[in-house]
């Protein structure tokens, strides 16, 4: 099926000839969702053992049995009643307001609340009471963050770059986001290596610092880092294709060829570089090479609809109007609430003439943006 594909895309005297075999690949797709579903569980299986765990001592804490005054606060905040339990907790507070625990059950209350004020006001108390509770210490620096108080945050998560089960997220992780917000870029790198396990001058570093910076949308930063990663190992995978997204967003489109192509000299099997890559192509008018490329990336993960939903824009710009469908078509059953698939669904049904289909995948898109843009 590879050489067929290829000659698909390199020969158009025989494009008419072969499209059949590319109607039969798009036909068969729920087949290859399946099998390749069989083999991501086992990635599923391996990120989860990878997941941030806590402390053994930090998990006996956090999951010990709470003291009977907060147990019945503590379950309506697992059920997401976090109003409930914030009565509960005044309703101990008015009995007698010194409560061993209470400031810190009311801050977590709070917390959960994403009322940071209320709960920077208790959690302060917490720590006061007992400087050597950690559990407290980090989420008030979590709360200094969720704030928007980076700069209060740091010293308290320094102290403690655990992960507790009541915060929620990884006090590591949020440190180093920390220290971006203010612009202490080194520091950062060191904490995301501390996550990671690398060390702190390493490539790894500086492209896990790069990912991180992109995100936060850092991009002459994130640039500058994930080309440092490049000059300490030009062949570290993934830090060519972190360097195309960055240009891909910046519409340096042959810059970002260059570097999927570099990514793919080293990683031939990674499909979000192939679909990258084929989204660049595309933005060029090169139909041809961003379908050949995304045939790949296709075929290397039938799970993601980013590249069917590529693959039905490109088939629809060459007027292969029947293809675009079933490629848009395997997207919908994926994905049904995703607006850009209906409607590039409904501009196929257009150039077909087929108005009443169009008219309701454009108007099932509409109805899906607005329901998005209301969120």
């Amino acid at each position: 099926m590879g050489a067929v594909s290829q000659s698909l895309c390199s020969n158009s005297d025989m494009r008419h000839a072969v499209k059949p075999t590319l109607l039969l690949f798009i036909s068969q797709l729920p087949l290859l969702a399946t099998f390749a579903g069989a083999f991501s569980s086992l990635g599923f299986a391996q990120q989860s053992a990878l997941a941030p765990r806590a402390h053994p001592a930090q998990a006996t804490q956090s999951a010990g049995e709470a003291p009977p005054e907060f147990a019945d606060a503590r379950k309506l905040i697992q059920q997401g009643k976090v109003d409930e339990a914030i009565e509960q907790l005044q309703a101990v507070e008015a009995r007698d307001p010194a409560t061993k625990g209470l400031d810190l059950e009311m801050g977590t209350a709070y917390y959960k609340k994403s009322d940071f004020p209320k709960a920077i006001e208790y959690l302060k108390k917490a720590t006061a009471a007992d400087p050597a509770n950690s559990e407290a210490i980090q989420l008030l620096g979590l709360s200094y963050y969720l704030g928007g108080h980076p700069a209060d945050a740091i010293p308290l998560l320094e102290k403690v770059q655990g992960w507790y089960s009541r915060a929620n997220v990884d006090a590591a992780y949020i440190l180093g986001i920390c220290y971006i917000q203010t612009k202490n870029y080194d520091q950062a790198r060191h904490a995301f290596a501390k996550m990671f396990d690398v060390p702190p001058d390493s490539a790894a570093s500086y492209l896990f610092t790069a990912r991180m910076l992109l995100r936060q949308e850092y991009d002459p930063v994130a640039e500058e880092y994930a080309q440092k990663a490049v000059a300490l190992d030009p062949k570290l995978p993934l830090v060519h294709f972190l360097l195309g997204e960055l240009y891909l967003y910046k519409s340096r489109i042959p810059e970002a060829i260059a570097e999927f192509q570099k990514e793919l000299a080293i990683n031939p099997g990674h499909a979000a570089t192939y679909y990258k890559l084929a989204d660049a192509y595309s933005r060029v008018q090169k139909f041809e090479d961003a379908e050949r490329v995304l045939q790949r990336s296709i075929w290397l993960d039938a799970t993601s609809t980013g590249p069917y939903i590529l693959m039905g824009k490109v088939l629809e710009k060459k007027g292969e109007f029947d293809l675009a469908v079933r490629a848009l078509q395997r997207a919908v059953t994926m994905d049904p609430n995703n607006p850009t698939t209906h409607h590039l669904l409904g501009q196929a049904y257009r150039d077909m003439g087929k108005k009443e289909e169009a008219e309701n995948e454009l108007k099932l898109a509409e109805e899906l943006q607005t329901k998005q843009d209301a969120r």
